[in-house]
């Protein structure tokens, strides 16, 4: 989706820069279409807490499936080095925020994601960011926790990759069986992942602090 320039803005009082962006057609339409489903439920989308609600949801729901317009694969390429390093490389409790594409609420929680270089590793902080390419879209855990596998899996070409997901899902907890402490795990591995020993190793590691 092809961004505007609009919504570039600083706070001097808060000391930060925000930038927001968004494509202008796109926001116009589903503006209208929040509009529509605020009457739908018996609001008034004319109300003064309500008027300008569908401008600032349309707004909102670009930014939170942003990673659309992320290609995972190409950021990983962006920073590959060649090096003899064949150990486990491990980035943590990686925050994450999705939303589930069944009821279109979110799902909040930690990725931990592993990798053995085979002649390449890549930058720490690309990790992190193919959760968030993948995690920003419509998503079920299930699917997002395959996706991060196989981008680092097939890119890299490690000897093997990890990843495990711990998230809590507002459809649970606000809706339907409304358990408002569970914790869906999820897991994928591929390569030397595989073995039960060097699995065992990574979930020994995420599990320990080491700091």
């Amino acid at each position: 989706m092809e961004k505007s320039p609009k919504g570039f803005g600083i706070d001097s009082d808060k000391g930060y820069v925000r930038i927001d962006r968004w494509n202008d057609e796109a926001t116009e339409k589903l503006a209208e279409n929040y509009r529509s489903v605020i009457k739908l439920i018996g609001e008034d989308p004319e109300r003064e807490g309500l008027k300008n609600t569908p401008m600032r949801v349309a707004k909102s729901m670009q930014y939170l499936v942003h990673g659309y317009n992320s290609d995972p694969a190409e950021i990983l390429r962006s920073a590959m080095f060649k090096e003899d390093y064949r150990e486990m490389v491990i980035v943590k409790n990686i925050e994450l925020y999705s939303l589930c594409e069944h009821h279109m609420l979110p799902f909040f929680g930690k990725a931990h994601v592993a990798y053995i270089p085979n002649g390449y590793i890549t930058g720490l902080s690309k990790i992190a960011r193919v959760v968030e390419a993948y995690s920003r879209r419509l998503q079920v855990q299930e699917r997002l926790t395959m996706q991060i596998r196989d981008c680092i899996n097939e890119t890299l070409k490690p000897l093997g990759v990890a990843v495990v997901i711990e998230a809590q899902h507002m459809c649970m907890q606000m809706r339907g069986i409304q358990k408002q402490n569970s914790v869906t795990a999820t897991s994928a591995f591929t390569g030397a992942f595989t073995k039960e020993a060097t699995r065992e190793e990574f979930i020994h590691l995420i599990g320990s602090k080491l700091h």
